[in-house]
């Protein structure tokens, strides 16, 4: 999709304002010319002061991507366009985020085996006075997963720090049963409507 304009996204400095391998994963498989800067936002904000878990998402990414544009304007240094994306797993209206200790992943798995819950990730593009936003949901379908499994599979690490407590590109992936919805969306980045507004940009531009 990116390839008739690539030539003019090639010309602009891109920043990921994200350090998640996933998406680094996911922008280099379509050929996008990039570099990272991790955000320093401190992800503060309460998910229960929100009315839906796509306001949320979006509010996370904006925070993160205003960030990195702040510090790389100080630096004099500022990008053309900067990507930024929040990604967090739903269930019956509860949140789940990254786990950061292997108790935790087990405990968010047993919730999750056997049922359905939905992945969602607010994008913002930044250009200096423009920006534009969106939000996508995928629905999953986890497979029913005994103790043993969920025990082994967080014993392997891949759970820690992805939200929902599993990686549908790695190991994860056995797990899931079926999805409804954009399968990069759950790595943690809408691949089709990025590269479908990233297309709208450069050639509103041009």
């Amino acid at each position: 999709m990116l390839e008739p304009v690539m030539h003019i996204l090639q010309s602009k400095r891109i920043i990921l304002a994200s350090g998640s391998p996933r998406r680094v994963e996911i922008l280099k498989a379509v050929g996008l010319k990039f570099d990272v800067c991790p955000s320093l936002y401190e992800e503060n904000l309460n998910p229960s002061k929100y009315k839906c878990h796509s306001e949320y998402v979006l509010d996370c990414a904006s925070n993160k991507v205003q960030e990195v544009w702040d510090r790389l304007s100080a630096e004099g240094n500022q990008p053309d366009i900067i990507i930024g994306a929040d990604t967090v797993v739903s269930m019956d209206g509860r949140l789940y985020g990254k786990p950061n200790k292997e108790d935790k992943a087990i405990e968010m798995l047993k919730e999750l085996e056997g049922r359905a819950h939905t992945v969602f990730t607010g994008v913002i593009l930044h250009m200096g006075t423009d920006r534009v936003k969106f939000t996508e949901s995928t629905k999953v379908f986890m497979a029913p997963i005994s103790e043993e499994t969920i025990k082994a599979y967080v014993k392997t690490g891949e759970p820690l720090d992805k939200a929902g407590g599993y990686g549908i590109q790695g190991l994860g992936g056995s797990l899931i049963q079926k999805i409804e919805g954009d399968y990069f969306n759950v790595m943690g980045l809408p691949l089709h409507r990025l590269c479908q507004h990233l297309v709208e940009i450069v050639s509103n531009a041009n």
